[in-house]
């Protein structure tokens, strides 16, 4: 089995060791991904994009996505995100599932991991 890893240069990736996404076994696994902004809608459309980004890199797209899972440190926070998830992923929703925790830092308002097939 062929693997690909994507990297976006995150200070994190190297810090901690991973890459954004990997590339395997027929899906494109994205690791958790947060944003730059100050409000929660921000920080979800700025993971978004760098997701977007790294999915495209893989070859595929938010249309074949499969699974996403969203953690928040204030689950009150997650109702304002959905608007810009529904346009995100349009008529081809995931299967989801929302998590309350705390994230890495404080200023990190939402997380976003996805799965998707690799078409």
């Amino acid at each position: 089995m062929t693997i690909k890893r994507i990297s976006t240069g995150s200070e994190f990736e190297a810090k901690i060791g991973y890459c954004r996404a990997v590339v395997a076994g027929g899906f494109v696994h994205v690791a958790g991904t947060v944003g730059a902004g100050d409000t929660v809608e921000e920080q979800c459309k700025a993971a978004l994009a760098t997701i977007e980004n790294a999915l495209t890199e893989a070859g595929s797209s938010f249309e074949h996505a499969v699974r996403v899972n969203y953690y928040l440190p204030d689950a009150s926070e997650f109702e304002p995100c959905w608007p810009i998830l529904s346009a995100t992923f349009g008529d081809n929703p995931p299967a989801a599932t929302m998590v309350e925790c705390n994230l890495i830092d404080p200023k990190f308002r939402i997380e976003i991991e996805l799965t998707a097939l690799l078409p």
